[in-house]
């Protein structure tokens, strides 16, 4: 009925640029509306981090690792959340994972989505 399909991930070189995006999709995409998105990554041996999240009103928030570097951007009417990433370094490898926290606009069912989550390799 409702899932987060996430795209965008690949090898990019150190201090390269990659751009994941990731979309609600399913029979009730249409009627969900999100109230908050956001992007986590875990590395192998290491715990589900935080990166970036935003709200439907365009409040970011993001850890300090990627400050100054990762744009997390929504585009509320297609229920899309982007993570552009910049000036990678090799410790932002990691799959990124996309979570989605809305409800059902009809019946105010909520909802917290989470993708399958995209591979991302910094290296050279």
């Amino acid at each position: 009925q409702l899932q987060l399909v996430e795209s965008g991930g690949g090898l990019v070189q150190p201090g390269g640029s990659l751009r994941l995006s990731c979309a609600v999709s399913g029979s009730l995409s249409t009627v969900f509306t999100f109230k908050e998105m956001a992007w986590y990554r875990q590395a192998p041996g290491n715990q589900r981090e935080l990166v970036a999240t935003i709200t439907s009103s365009g409040k970011t928030n993001y850890t300090d690792s990627v400050k100054g570097r990762f744009i997390i951007s929504a585009d509320n009417a297609k229920n899309s959340v982007y993570l552009q990433m910049n000036a990678a370094r090799p410790e932002d490898t990691a799959v990124y994972y996309c979570y989605a926290d809305g409800e059902l606009s009809v019946t105010g069912t909520p909802f917290v989505l989470k993708g399958r989550g995209t591979q991302v390799t910094v290296s050279s």
